[in-house]
């Protein structure tokens, strides 16, 4: 996991200029959510990484199940409140 996060945080710092609000979490502060990654697109569509264990990307899975895509955005609005700001999270 660790090559996929530091690409996202590096990748992050730009995105974040540009106006995207990114949040992280430890696995600690994760308890109860899902244990991969996932990406929500306008509520509608689901994308959810697949990496092997070392971290390494093999693809993402596009999921439209309305009931897939509305339990995903209930754990990411758990996520959220739980979650620290990109910048914050980058130095620690």
């Amino acid at each position: 996991m660790l090559c996929y996060s530091r690409f996202g945080i590096f990748c992050s710092g730009y995105t974040g200029a540009a106006g995207e609000e990114i949040r992280y979490l430890t696995r600690d502060q994760a308890t109860g959510l899902p244990n991969y990654d996932y990406w929500l697109f306008d509520s509608r569509k689901l994308v959810r990484v697949h990496l092997t264990d070392d971290g390494h990307f093999l693809g993402g899975e596009v999921i439209t199940d309305p009931a897939i895509v509305v339990e995903h955005a209930y754990w990411r609005d758990a996520a959220w409140h739980r979650a620290v700001r990109r910048d914050d999270f980058a130095h620690l």
